[in-house]
């Protein structure tokens, strides 16, 4: 009887063990249909080129001869710092990976490709401009021997047509480097392709973010919302209130001084990333309080302070004056042209308890409606961006509650539930707007959720063309209350990487198995770049990545 109960203990623990590493049936099913072993069609392009046409004719770049360089009448030449860096960078993502050595030591066998040209064909090529907007991200790509040519309009098109470029390239077993002719041209589908990071919750260091802007230039994202302060901490260091950072931040180690801010904004230009900072009021606004007097709302019990605070006090000159001169300090150190104003999540209850914003209310006829008093507030602020030259970003419940916004305000729809109704109201008042609810990464789950994320069809909503016209893209959202720089990047990627092809590719580009095939080889090639991008489902990569 021991025995068996020994070996029924076996066969149990062992039973155990398979329905742990069991996935679901879905991810079975994709399994089946996307073998690691099978080869894409389109090779590892992630995302999908719009238009794209690869040959089986292959060329073979010998390392020490390949040059990337500004081909003939191009607008930009040597003197454009931007594209000679990123030449030096496409370089080393091509070659720089390989464990063979003295390659062009041993003879080619096939048809040489000598050079990459690059072009740009505009007289204003912008490489000492900061994207924006309306950056022209199209390009075009000719690979044929002796030369390829990659041409587009600006300097940002170049910069994804590099990165396409680089794609194509492959290395056989042998350490050999190849790339197949092909023809390509590109441009995006959506223009705002973004990506939020949070450093309130948790402070992430300056190589965390770094880091994330190069992966963020691997899968063409083009906006980093820098969520740069919360109720948790103020880490940006104000030069006109140094006390905001030094009294609100978790420690003097915790801050981004002004050096810091500039190292982020240029390191992501140099990859054609916008930098949106958000300054979130009046909510999520305590750690403001610890360093600046009297910006926050006392809380009240009956008739007296509880020595607790509240959202921002909107009733207050003292108030809007000191808004004035930091919100002129952000539209200084920011060069983008669009701020993020947040305004989500106002919790009422402090407004509420306390009198003197009761009398307020009272002489400004709001009669007890705290929406109109929070209109009243995010109005002047608008007002004060406006005044500043700069345009405004603001989550969905400013919209909600009646704000008066600028016409040319973005509404950012967060909230899950409804979220294509609300992308059709927002539309119908005639504003812009950028879609997040169904790209929430911090909310995880077991398994392949970058399938859900990957089948979202941004503008799946009722409307006329020309009101969809006015969603210019979305972006995934990676909040901090459980990330910091140990797990942010391999829960970032490759999930993100689903949303910047469903953002950057053809609308019809919605083939699951296809993409697995893709992605998986993409999620290498991160790897291989220093990415710690965590594996889609079982397998193994080629090449072991750099540093990990």
């Amino acid at each position: 009887m021991e025995l068996l109960g020994a070996l029924l203990l076996l066969w149990f623990s062992l039973h155990q063990v398979r329905a742990r590493e069991a996935p679901p049936q879905l991810l079975l099913q994709n399994e089946e249909e996307a073998p690691l072993g099978e080869s894409p069609p389109f090779g590892s392009l992630w995302p999908l080129p719009r238009s794209l046409s690869i040959s089986p004719a292959r060329l073979q770049l010998a390392p020490k001869r390949f040059q990337i360089v500004h081909g003939p009448g191009s607008s930009a030449g040597s003197n454009c710092s931007l594209l000679q860096d990123a030449f030096r960078r496409y370089y080393e993502y091509i070659f720089g990976y390989t464990k063979w050595k003295n390659q062009d030591e041993k003879p080619l066998c096939e048809p040489e490709l000598f050079t990459l040209q690059v072009i740009i064909t505009s007289v204003d090529s912008e490489c000492d401009k900061y994207p924006s907007i309306s950056s022209d991200e199209a390009y075009q790509l000719h690979v044929a021997q002796p030369a390829a040519v990659l041409k587009a309009g600006k300097v940002w098109g170049a910069l994804r047509g590099l990165e396409t470029f680089s794609q194509l390239v492959y290395e056989d077993d042998y350490g050999s480097f190849f790339i197949n002719e092909s023809e390509i041209i590109d441009y995006p589908r959506f223009a705002h392709r973004g990506i939020l990071l949070d450093t309130s919750r948790h402070f992430l260091p300056l190589k965390t973010i770094l880091i994330n802007l190069d992966a963020m230039a691997f899968n063409k994202f083009n906006v980093l919302h820098w969520h740069i302060v919360d109720d948790q901490s103020f880490p940006y260091q104000s030069v006109t209130f140094p006390e905001l950072s030094a009294q609100g931040a978790y420690s003097y180690h915790h801050v981004y001084n002004p050096v810091d801010v500039r190292l982020v904004i240029e390191y992501a230009r140099s990859r054609g990333i916008r930098v949106i900072p958000e300054f979130d009021t009046p909510g999520h606004t305590k750690s403001w309080g610890k360093g600046q007097k009297d910006v926050l709302t006392p809380c009240y019990n009956g008739e007296h302070p509880t020595g607790t605070y509240g959202p921002v006090n909107p009733i207050e000159d003292t108030t809007y004056a000191f808004m004035a001169k930091l919100f002129s300090e952000i539209s200084y150190v920011f060069p983008d042209d669009y701020i993020h104003l947040g305004g989500d999540e106002v919790d009422f209850s402090c407004w509420r308890s306390n009198p003197n914003v009761t009398e307020f209310m009272k002489k400004q006829g709001m009669w007890f409606s705290y929406a109109k008093l929070e209109s009243y507030y995010i109005e002047k602020i608008l007002d004060m961006v406006t005044s500043g030259k700069k345009k405004s970003i603001v989550w969905q419940e400013v919209f909600d509650d009646g704000v008066k916004l600028q016409p040319d305000t973005i509404v950012e729809v967060w909230k899950p539930t409804l979220y294509k109704e609300e992308l059709w109201r927002v539309t119908k008042e005639g504003y812009q707007a950028i879609l997040a609810a169904p790209w929430y990464l911090d909310l995880i789950g077991y398994g392949q959720d970058w399938m859900k994320y990957y089948s979202v069809e941004p503008l799946e909503f009722l409307g006329w063309k020309l009101k969809k016209d006015l969603v210019l893209g979305g972006e995934a959202c990676l909040w901090g209350e459980f990330v910091d720089a140990t797990n942010l990047t391999p829960r970032l990627w490759p999930r993100a990487s689903a949303i910047g092809e469903r953002l950057w590719s053809n609308k019809n580009v919605t083939d699951i198995g296809d993409a697995y095939r893709r992605l998986t080889e993409h999620r290498c090639r991160m790897l291989r770049r220093g990415i710690a991008a965590q594996p889609l489902f079982v397998g193994f990569c080629r090449y072991e990545a750099r540093g990990l």
